[in-house]
């Protein structure tokens, strides 16, 4: 994880309050936020539950819930988030959340980073990958390029989103080949350090390896996928990529 830091308090205090502004930007932001013992997702999340708690709906509120939807907290857990916590700590507290978070997860910001990501490369993202959205953690989008001879795909990440492990079987010949044409994502082989992957990278992966393939947190990504002829081929879906691991990655 990308080590945090912080000089809002030096900046805004530092000759009046020296004292404050070394405990929130050494300590606070500093030494708290950089303990490893909570991911950094995770930690987002439960402080902008105890600034709702709190009643707490200034900018410092603002700032981060930004902080949450750049650790890769989506619109659809942040909705739930505040959701959950208006049953304890009262509906009035998270109508203010709610009306703070709308300014920051907002459509246009989605449509308008995917439009400049699409204008990247010469392949089309397509429409939302829904066939096989209950393997992906994120939203992803599928764009077919070629169905004769050999199937070559588009695929498509959000910021954050990967799929799950897999593992393409075959008896002979099979597997895929990834190139990468837009953004910035990573492939990983079971038991093996991640591969950064940016455009005009290639992955060749043989039948009977276990991995996963995905945008970084910050960036969104796409490949095309290349499904390599084989005898008998298939494709088996295991288990999602934990948080723990994908946050790893820088």
């Amino acid at each position: 994880m990308k080590k945090i830091t912080q000089d809002a308090g030096r900046k805004a205090l530092g000759e009046f309050a020296p004292e404050f502004a070394h405990f929130n930007d050494d300590v606070l932001f500093g030494e708290n936020w950089n303990d490893p013992g909570i991911d950094h997702k995770t930690r987002c999340l439960v402080t902008v539950v105890a600034l709702m708690a709190s009643g707490v709906t200034d900018s410092s509120l603002k700032y981060h819930l930004e902080n949450a939807k750049k650790a890769g907290v989506t619109k659809r857990e942040i909705a739930a988030t505040v959701t959950h916590v208006a049953f304890y700590a009262g509906w009035p507290k998270a109508w203010a959340v709610f009306n703070m978070a709308k300014d920051v997860w907002t459509e246009e910001d989605a449509s308008s980073e995917m439009a400049a990501h699409a204008s990247e490369m010469v392949f089309p993202i397509g429409a939302p990958n829904d066939g096989f959205k209950q393997y992906f953690s994120g939203r992803s989008y599928l764009a077919p390029i070629s169905k004769e001879q050999v199937g070559i795909f588009n695929v498509t990440f959000e910021p954050g989103c990967r799929n799950n492990w897999h593992i393409h079987h075959a008896e002979k010949g099979g597997g895929q080949i990834l190139i990468c044409v837009a953004g910035r994502g990573y492939y990983q082989e079971w038991g093996k350090e991640a591969v950064e992957m940016k455009p005009g990278d290639v992955v060749n992966i043989p039948a009977g390896v276990k991995h996963w393939h995905g945008a970084a947190k910050d960036s969104w990504f796409s490949h095309l996928a290349v499904e390599v002829p084989g005898e008998n081929t298939s494709n088996e879906w295991l288990e999602r990529v934990s948080d723990e691991e994908y946050d790893k990655l820088v």
